[in-house]
């Protein structure tokens, strides 16, 4: 279970204050799947990284029950001026993972050869996208976040991402922000929508489905 308490979070701009929750509680049920829907700008990577603990709240709370992973391939803890190797060996370690096991199986899927001991700062975008993605397919969790699910690849890797994350979803909860509603509808059988800084949650991934649509007209 992930139970958000009064939770605030807003960015100052020059212009504005933006809301991203305003004082929001909720509560993602373990046993399910969510979409999180919501408009261009609504926040939605935002609240998905403050539910992984990447980001902090400015106020309130956030409890889980469970292993929450972070964003599905997302970059942004690597130290660039590490090899892809020694940031692998790092994340397995703060996870409590064998370090031994994360790296052969980072390496056998990642399939980047020599440049797994190149810094992270020579990858290309596509390089730096198989070894987040196989680093977040190496380490088991309870929930997967996932933000927008994207291709990686060519049409053989793409083919072994969904084969991995398949797995993964046979054992493990998903919430999924897309602004596809057929993978929505595909992983998700609950959903929340968030407008204005307030999380709106549904029983029902149609439910939610149709207000999003009303929303978005």
């Amino acid at each position: 279970m992930i139970q958000l308490s009064n939770v605030f979070k807003f960015y100052k701009t020059p212009q504005q204050v933006k809301v991203i929750l305003d004082h929001v509680s909720a509560v993602f049920e373990a046993g399910s799947s969510y979409g999180l829907l919501g408009v261009n700008g609504a926040g939605k990577s935002t609240a998905l990284r403050l539910i992984a603990g990447t980001e902090l709240p400015n106020s309130g709370q956030i409890r889980r029950s469970v292993r929450v992973s972070w964003p599905l391939g997302f970059a942004g803890g690597f130290h660039h001026q590490m090899s892809g190797r020694d940031n692998v060996k790092f994340v397995a370690r703060i996870y409590g993972e064998d370090v031994r096991r994360v790296v052969d199986f980072v390496e056998d899927f990642s399939e980047l050869g020599d440049y797994i001991d190149a810094p992270v700062s020579t990858y290309s975008s596509g390089m730096m996208a198989r070894l987040a993605f196989g680093v977040s397919m190496a380490i088991e969790f309870d929930c997967y976040l996932v933000d927008e699910i994207t291709s990686v690849g060519d049409v053989r890797f793409q083919r072994r991402c969904e084969e991995a994350f398949t797995r993964r979803r046979e054992s493990a909860d998903l919430i999924v922000v897309s602004h596809s509603m057929a993978t929505i509808r595909t992983y998700c059988s609950r959903g929340a929508v968030l407008v204005d800084g307030h999380l709106m949650m549904f029983d029902s991934v149609e439910k939610a489905i149709e207000v999003y649509n009303r929303l978005n007209r």
